[in-house]
């Protein structure tokens, strides 16, 4: 039997791949696109295990799984739950509803109808199950989508929909009369007709939220704020946005990310309505430890005594895009409501995009892909964006005694992909609150499918995942297109990507103060803390030369400093654009006096670019880093700061006015000992004119200068050079000789054999590459005061250094000039981290009027 759907199904597969309108749903994913996943090994090599499995494993998934986790402890979590789930006993086969839906049964036969190939009996979903159909099997993808009726047809073909079949419709059984492929005894329709069924729900309308009311009432709000990185000053922005004395905030901060912590821990004492959570998660994308943290979190904060009448979590990464007074007024007649975002589409096809029917465990902080899962019978599955603003009563609910179906949602969470974006959704949905649902989270969200989807977490989950782009100042439209609408909250904004589009926002929600704020287009961001628990050997390194090659500037000037221990490394933004990084560090001047100085500093550029070329004037980046960022296609090592055990990237960029669009072109990469390292072949169209190449080399690399050319064959158009820093420190500690003779020897050995390219104006000669080769064998050595040499002589040209300042107090006043030098107080420049930022900082409490001001 044809149909004229425009989405092709075949046997239950409903396609998960992007539809016509491009990506549409909120945290949209793409099914995983990794073949080599389902590849693995076909048998366990046991031989790796230190324990003797339970059971034989049979899922491929689960054993490439287990082959790749890195610990004893992960494989073994996976083997254990492996053997449960094939023992049949893990998931619950069917959990309880406990919306109320009236008067509807479910499995109640209604009858046998004639359908219409242009007028559909149910035109909500269409499924074709060569193997499985049964009016069960369609009974049950129909309550999953919410439907009332379901309906068999033509054997193999489900229907699901909302609207009762007309009785002038009904036609006599016998005309339903083809037996189904999944149950025999039973008939699945005939020809255009239809055997239809109750499926026991009720219509299900989202709740409209109230938009006014004469009553205004009074509201109290827990700001659920979950945190990671770095971006203190973001953070206490977006704390100052928000505070009312009359609100609260619970601060989670991931495991990782100690220095968040440490700086945010001092609000607790300081104010009486701010709570930092004592257990704290590694809440890595899409894990199930997110969802995790959300329910410790509001089962924490539910017993401190507060009244509050929603919660709403924000990430460091959102802001408010409408007034407090405006939230506050919209809430306050809303109340006893949840606020989710549904994704909008057909369930099945989201069920298959979110990888809901596969089973992943989460340990070795990745998310591991086991193997396929059926979801239990009798709920309805809901899911779309992880960002929601619930009721006390429903968060109760779902922290408190488990019911039936809590308990079984519960097992089935804890082992789902990015389970915060359906959780909650689901035990609405199924729960006595499912007439509290409102299918609106208060967010926008800034999704730029092309630049967000592309498989970008493929290092911590088994699957390819889809993050939203930062707003920038050319998506301001879209943000004043939110005016009218229930919208409060905007995602994401990035101050070190672009910080003009937040000082647009908080002057369109009322700030009125920006022309009294120092600093205001300035944004610093910490790199590394000398309190740090986590110790980063190639920063430390790195800053330490930068220190040693200021005081080695500022001796020209007849001062002498001897320079001390780093205490942080920050990067500095200007009106959006990149103005270096600045150490902040201890040292001796005069011989006799401690004091603070901090360095500003910046990456020089290399590129050289070959005009007789017909590409040179087309080249518009072409540069080394690592760390690059797919989505907001930026490397966010900014500095280029790489070591032996770093990851380059070379971005390249050709202009749009590139005539022709269709080249293939060669990358050469050049170690320092002058031995061709790897090639790589670029192929440049119209949508491939940005890009990014991570060259296939084993670390350590070689210490030293390295080269990149791109060439047309044999002809150069542009190279570069980058520096690999060797390492003066390792996990904190100066290199032993044994330390360096490993780290600093490189990986010539995994190098393929390129002796067949010659390219003359590239490649040193024979006696180059002897002497290359002598220096670099001699250099692996070198340790101590050598050793800082070496990277002294690589640094010096790689950067330059713009200026010092140092942190001045009363009794230094006589000492800010140093030889021929005259420090500037960093108070009193623009560009120090020390120098004033009220926006950056929370603000003075006005007891008065319960606010943070910032002047």
């Amino acid at each position: 039997m044809t149909l004229n759907y425009s989405a092709p199904y075949v046997d239950g597969e409903v396609s998960a791949r992007k539809n016509t309108f491009g990506y549409s749903d909120d945290e949209d994913l793409q099914s995983p696109n990794n073949k080599n996943l389902n590849k693995p090994a076909a048998h366990l090599r046991l031989e790796e295990l230190d324990f003797k499995p339970p059971c034989d494993i049979k899922s491929r998934e689960a054993i490439s799984a287990i082959h790749r986790a890195k610990t004893q402890n992960c494989k073994q979590q996976i083997v254990n739950k492996t053997c449960l789930i094939q023992n049949g006993k893990f998931y619950a086969e069917q959990l309880p509803n406990l919306c109320l839906h009236g008067e509807a049964k479910y499995g109640r036969y209604l009858g046998c109808y004639s359908d219409e190939k242009k007028m559909r009996l149910l035109s909500g979903f269409y499924g074709n199950y060569a193997n499985t159909n049964s009016p069960t099997a369609c009974l049950d993808i129909c309550i999953q989508a919410g439907f009332m009726y379901a309906g068999v047809q033509y054997a193999s073909e489900c229907f699901c929909g909302e609207t009762k079949p007309q009785i002038t419709a009904a036609t006599a059984d016998d005309l339903c009369d083809m037996k189904c492929p999944g149950d025999l005894s039973k008939t699945c329709g005939g020809y255009f007709t239809m055997n239809v069924y109750e499926t026991g729900l009720a219509k299900f309308t989202p709740k409209l939220p109230e938009t006014s009311s004469s009553k205004k009432e009074s509201i109290q709000i827990v700001f659920l704020l979950t945190l990671n990185g770095r971006a203190l000053r973001q953070v206490h922005r977006l704390i100052n946005s928000l505070y009312r004395s009359n609100h609260y905030f619970y601060i989670h901060i991931d495991k990782r990310q100690d220095y968040l912590h440490r700086k945010l821990s001092v609000l607790e004492s300081q104010f009486s309505n701010i709570k930092l959570a004592t257990l704290r998660y590694s809440t890595i994308w899409g894990g199930a430890s997110l969802l995790k943290m959300l329910l410790s979190s509001m089962k924490d904060f539910t017993t401190l005594g507060w009244k509050w009448d929603f919660v709403i979590n924000l990430s460091e990464s959102d802001f408010p895009i409408k007034s407090l007074e405006e939230l506050e007024s919209f809430l306050s007649v809303n109340k006893g409501l949840n606020f989710v975002k549904s994704h909008g589409r057909e369930v099945q096809r989201f069920i298959k995009k979110q990888g809901l029917d596969k089973t992943f465990i989460e340990c070795d902080t990745h998310m591991w892909r086991v193997g396929e899962r059926k979801l239990p019978r009798g709920i309805v599955i809901d899911g779309g964006s992880d960002w929601i603003a619930l009721s006390p009563e429903f968060v109760t609910y779902v922290i408190g005694k488990k019911d039936e179906l809590l308990a079984g949602l519960d097992t089935i969470f804890q082992h789902t992909l990015l389970p915060a974006e359906s959780f909650f959704h689901t035990a609405l949905r199924n729960s006595p609150f499912c007439n509290t649902y409102v299918d609106n989270n208060l967010h926008v969200t800034n999704w730029k499918r092309k630049l967000g989807c592309k498989c970008q977490y493929k290092h911590v989950v088994d699957w390819c995942g889809c993050s939203p782009n930062d707003f920038r100042t050319e998506d301001w439209p879209r943000i004043q297109n939110t005016q009218d609408r229930q919208l409060f909250f905007a995602r994401k904004f990035e101050p070190i990507i672009n910080q003009e589009i937040i000082n647009r926002v908080e002057q369109y929600i009322g700030f009125k103060d920006h022309h009294l704020l120092n600093n205001l287009e300035a944004y610093w961001q910490s790199l590394y803390n000398i309190e740090d628990l986590t110790v980063d050997d190639i920063m430390l390194t790195h800053a330490a030369s930068i220190v040693r090659h200021n005081a080695r500037i500022l001796s020209d000037e007849g001062c002498r400093i001897v320079p001390n221990v780093v205490v942080e490394v920050s990067s500095y933004n200007y009106a959006d654009v990149y103005k270096g990084n600045l150490v902040l560090h201890k040292a001796m001047l005069h011989d006799q006096v401690e004091v603070l100085i901090e360095t500003w500093y910046k990456p020089k550029k290399y590129i050289e670019v070959n005009f007789e070329n017909k590409y040179a004037d087309y080249i518009q980046i072409f540069k080394v880093s690592s760390d690059y960022d797919q989505k907001e296609m930026t490397f966010r090592n900014l500095a280029n700061i790489l070591g032996p055990l770093s990851e380059p990237i070379l971005l390249y960029r050709f202009s749009t006015q590139l005539e022709k669009k269709n080249e293939n072109l060669t990358l050469v990469w050049l170690d320092p000992a002058g031995a061709i390292a790897d090639v790589n072949g670029i192929h440049v169209d119209e949508n491939n004119l940005t890009n990014f190449i991570k060259p296939n080399l084993k670390a350590p690399l070689l210490p030293g200068v390295w080269k990149v050319g791109l060439f047309e064959q044999s002809n150069l158009i542009v190279t570069t050079k980058f520096l690999i820093s060797p390492l003066e420190y390792f996990s904190g500690k100066e290199l032993s000789q044994r330390e360096t003779n490993i780290i600093h020897s490189g990986s010539q050995n995994a190098y393929k054999n390129y002796s067949n390219v010659k390219l003359y104006n590239f490649l040193p000669d024979y006696e180059q590459r002897i002497l290359l080769h002598e220096i670099s064998q001699s250099n692996i050595h070198r340790i101590k005061k050598d050793l800082k040499e070496w990277i002294d002589g690589l640094s010096f040209d790689f950067y330059n250094v713009l200026g010092s300042c140092i942190k001045s107090n009363s009794s230094l006043k006589d000492k800010l000039t140093c030889g021929h030098y005259k420090f500037e107080s960093c108070i009193s420049t623009q560009w120090s981290s020390l120098s004033p930022d009220p926006k950056g900082l929370i603000g003075k409490l006005n007891k008065t009027v319960g606010r943070l001001e910032r002047v």
